[in-house]
C-alpha cells in the first residue's frame, strides 16, 4: 500500500491534468506498466475532486449473458453438455456484490469503495463514489445499456469530464451513447437477474447493438479546444468534456456509419 505522500503528490499530479474540485469524473484506466496503485489512485482521485465532487467507473459484467462474446469465449471449448450444465450454474448479477469483468483493477477499487453506489443494470452497470453518485446511477433501464435512460446519459446531462489514463479511444465508453442517438440497429440480450426473494432468472430483451470496432477511429479525428493532457505514472493522460466526445461522435457516425 502507498503512503499518504504517495496519495498528495498524485493528486497534485491530477489537478495538473486538469481535475478540479466539484467535478463529476468518468474514469477509464489501465494500470498496468506504470506504478499506479488502485486505491491510492482512487483516493488521490477523490481528494483531487473534493466533498462536491463525483467519481465514476463502467463496472460492467459482459459475461453474465449467453448471447456476449465473453460468454461464447468462455464455452467455447466445453462440449454441450458442460455448455448447459456452466448457464445452469451462472450466478445472477447482484450491484452489491458481483464483480466487474475486464475493467481493470482501478474500476474495481471504486466498486469496492465505502459509500460506493452501484447501477442495476446487469450487464453495464456503473460505479460511483461521492455528492452525485446516488442521483447519476439511478433508473438504469434494461433496455438502456449506455444510453439516455443509464448513468451515461445522466453523465452527459451533467457536463461531467472524462479521464483516461494509459488508455486509448477504443475503450471510451461514452461514444455508445453516440450510437443511440444515431438510431443504430437494435440486437436481442439475454441475462440472468437476481430475484427478490434471492433466486433468479433469465430475461431477454432488445437494445442497441453496440459497436465499438471504429471507436479508435472516432477518437483520432476529434479536433480539441478544451482537452487537457499530462502524465500520470509514468503513462499519458487526458481530460476532456463527455458533452465534446459525445457531440463528436454522433457527427462522425451520421456521416461514416450510414
Amino acid at each position: 500500500m502507498a503512503d499518504r505522500g504517495d496519495r498528495e503528490h498524485l493528486a497534485r499530479s491530477l489537478r495538473a491534468v486538469g481535475v478540479r474540485e466539484g467535478m463529476t469524473l468518468l474514469v477509464h484506466a489501465a494500470l498496468r506498466a506504470t506504478d499506479l496503485h488502485s486505491d491510492t489512485l482512487r483516493d488521490a482521485l477523490l481528494d483531487a475532486l473534493g466533498p462536491g465532487g463525483t467519481l465514476v467507473t463502467p463496472a460492467f459484467t459482459e459475461a453474465n449473458s449467453d448471447t456476449s462474446d465473453s460468454y461464447r469465449a468462455l464455452v467455447r471449448l466445453m462440449t454441450p453438455e458442460q455448455a448447459t450444465a456452466f448457464r445452469a450454474a451462472m450466478p445472477a448479477f447482484d450491484p452489491a456484490t458481483t464483480p466487474s469483468q475486464g475493467m481493470g483493477r482501478l474500476a474495481e477499487s471504486i466498486r469496492t469503495a465505502p459509500g460506493a453506489v452501484r447501477s442495476a443494470h446487469p450487464q453495464t452497470s456503473f460505479a460511483a463514489v461521492g455528492a452525485r453518485a446516488a442521483e447519476l446511477l439511478a433508473g438504469h433501464t434494461l433496455t438502456s445499456h449506455l444510453g439516455e435512460a443509464s448513468p451515461l446519459g445522466a453523465l452527459y446531462r451533467a457536463e461531467a469530464h472524462i479521464l483516461m489514463i494509459n488508455v486509448d479511444f477504443d475503450v471510451c465508453t461514452a461514444f455508445h451513447l453516440a450510437e443511440y442517438r444515431t438510431k443504430a440497429p437494435l440486437r436481442s440480450y439475454r441475462c440472468v437477474v437476481l430475484l427478490p426473494n434471492g433466486g433468479k432468472e433469465w430475461t431477454e430483451y432488445e437494445d442497441v447493438q453496440l459497436d465499438e470496432s471504429d471507436f479508435g477511429a472516432i477518437g483520432a479525428a476529434l479536433t480539441w479546444g478544451m482537452e487537457s493532457t499530462g502524465q500520470l505514472g509514468g503513462r499519458p493522460a487526458r481530460l476532456f468534456p463527455i458533452k465534446d466526445a459525445v457531440d463528436h461522435a454522433v457527427g462522425w457516425m451520421t456521416e461514416k456509419r450510414h
